[in-house]
């Protein structure tokens, strides 16, 4: 089986039953503790009946429920191994950005970070979608990455154009944030950036949210209580997008600052 845990998780979510999606959020949530613990066990913590953790494994096309704890098991210790390379790295960029806001951004996968950072930067044009309460924070990443690179669009904060989304190729790349309560507008542009092919990268509270479950890559927000933790995720992905890019957005900057000089924009 190529596909990996996780990824299996999101394919047959849809169709899975109600306790077994119980389950599934579980195990993609607690990896560690479905590596170890017994279909009983994993059972009692989800809320379902230890029958139920086994039919999970027969719904994903597995063998059975060893199976499905193998495929846990490498996956888990693969990330584990991956998370203790990044916290030796000293001069990890994200990690020092991290810092201020550790309340709001511990559950950031350092791997799922470096992978949007890398779109964003190649990507021939970025589409960020944010509804309602979620387009204060995502017209502020369309702000802060206007000052980095071009090609960049945002949505509207009820709705958006598809002749906009018309637009995107597979060289695009989309960003949505979704919180609860989940708009259908955020999964709507999610779909419709699939359809051409576009990659999509979530920032929302959880990794089976509606656009979690379809995005390529999801970053999760801390809290999703306070715009601070968005706000403080976007600056994340910002810093780590000029350091990662610095010649790019260097240049980028220079002209900006010509223009707002030239303009009088700024008074000091």
């Amino acid at each position: 089986m190529n596909q990996s845990f996780q990824e299996l998780i999101k394919h047959k979510f849809p169709d899975l039953s109600r306790g077994q999606k119980k389950v599934a959020e579980f195990l993609i949530n607690f990896m560690e503790k479905g590596s170890l613990y017994t279909a009983g066990q994993i059972g009692k913590e989800a809320g379902v009946s230890e029958t139920t953790v086994i039919r999970l494994a027969y719904a994903l096309g597995l063998n059975g429920f060893s199976d499905l704890q193998e495929l846990m098991r490498k996956e888990w210790l693969a990330s584990a191994e991956s998370k203790e390379a990044a916290s030796k790295h000293a001069a990890d960029s994200a990690a020092e950005e991290k810092k201020p806001f550790s309340e709001w951004l511990s559950p950031v996968d350092e791997k799922d970070l470096s992978q949007a950072v890398d779109a964003l930067i190649k990507s021939d044009q970025v589409y960020i979608a944010g509804f309602r309460e979620s387009h204060t924070a995502a017209y502020w990443l369309y702000y802060k990455m206007n000052q980095l690179r071009n090609h960049v669009l945002l949505s509207f904060p009820t709705g958006f154009l598809l002749e906009t989304l018309c637009n995107l190729t597979s060289a695009s790349t989309v960003v949505v944030f979704s919180l609860p309560r989940y708009t259908k507008e955020a999964l709507e542009v999610a779909q419709q950036a699939k359809k051409q092919g576009a990659k999509v990268i979530a920032i929302t509270d959880r990794r089976l949210s509606p656009v979690g479950q379809i995005a390529d890559i999801t970053l999760l927000a801390g809290t999703t209580e306070h715009i601070l933790s968005l706000l403080a995720l976007s600056q994340v992905v910002i810093s780590s997008m000029q350091k990662r890019d610095e010649k790019t957005a260097g240049k980028r900057q220079e002209r900006l600052e010509k223009l707002y000089a030239e303009q009088g924009i700024f008074l000091e």
